[in-house]
């Protein structure tokens, strides 16, 4: 009875991560394909074109990377610019515009966020916290916050989490990846024992 309790157990271990993968690689591959397929699809059929599966991320990608180098010539650019003055004067739109903008530019922008893994000393204790640095120039928002970084702190098992605001001398910079340092922290530690050794020395 045990060996089948164990053999159940290594099944679970074995095929839940691996059904999980398939299925948010098959759902983000099903919602970027629809994007342009489902369009695509109507106008193939009526041609009696089959539609391929994988055609309409393929255009999405190739539509996005004309974009990108339109953004680069000076008639286009211009064209794109004066959109962007355009949506930052709209109300309410702005506000939305500027965060989706911003929080892109962190990911994929040349001045990236999240690539600095930091950890936090909690005030009067001696433990500490795993965090992002994703600005570390508050003193724009206000002088008292001059010498403050901004970490954001994912939560264990969810992608959610909290940002918070501290002294710069209470940011200590640690020699971990970006994914070795979320493996650990969204797993609760169980994940990345490499990135917790490095943790545990650099403390």
């Amino acid at each position: 009875m045990k060996s089948l309790t164990k053999y159940f157990v290594n099944g679970i271990i074995t095929i839940v991560p691996i059904g999980l993968v398939l299925y948010v690689v098959f759902q983000v591959f099903g919602f970027l394909d629809g994007l342009l397929g489902k369009y695509l699809k109507a106008q193939l059929e009526e041609q009696y074109i089959p539609y391929i599966p994988g055609i309409g991320l393929l255009f999405s990608i190739v539509l996005i990377t004309a974009t990108g180098w339109l953004a680069t010539q000076y008639v286009s650019k211009s064209l794109l610019e004066l959109v962007d003055r355009l949506l930052n004067r709209i109300p309410v739109v702005k506000s939305l515009y500027s965060i989706l903008k911003e929080t892109i530019q962190s990911f994929f922008g040349e001045k990236r966020s999240f690539s600095k893994v930091a950890l936090i000393r909690i005030p009067g204790t001696s433990m500490r916290v795993m965090g992002f640095i994703t600005s570390e120039e508050m003193g724009k928002l206000t002088d008292k916050l001059h010498n403050h970084t901004v970490i954001y702190i994912p939560q264990s098992f969810q992608m959610a989490g909290m940002t918070v605001i501290v002294p710069k001398e209470d940011v200590e910079i640690i020699d971990i990846s970006t994914e070795e340092a979320m493996r650990f922290i969204l797993s609760a530690g169980v994940s990345g024992n490499d990135g917790a050794q490095a943790t545990a020395s650099a403390t």
